[in-house]
């Protein structure tokens, strides 16, 4: 878990260390797999699968504010070649204002 909190502070400033947690966990073995533990930002298949998995199920999103907080959070990672599935969900979730949610 302590892995991802460094990426996560690239983005901003106060990390909750528990969120983190739960989303790693969310993910579970699925982050061994290098590509599996990235996010292409720039594939709709895979963002329409964020929005109907985690930010559904796990963060309570409505279809449209999934994809305005997706888009919030892509924009937010451009710069970043490979985006951390991590770091990609603990944004997008504290876009959303449901970062409780993951405690």
């Amino acid at each position: 878990m302590t892995d991802y909190v460094p990426d996560v502070q690239k983005y901003t400033d106060k990390v909750n260390t528990a969120a983190v947690a739960a989303i790693v966990k969310y993910c579970g073995n699925s982050l061994h797999d290098p590509d599996a533990a990235k996010v292409a930002a720039t594939d709709p298949k895979e963002l329409a699968t964020i929005r109907d998995g985690f930010a559904a199920k796990k963060l309570g999103l409505s279809a449209g504010a999934a994809d305005t907080g997706i888009k919030a959070t892509a924009e937010k990672m451009y710069a970043a070649n490979q985006k951390s599935r991590v770091t990609f969900y603990y944004l997008l979730a504290e876009n959303t204002g449901t970062l409780g949610k993951l405690n």
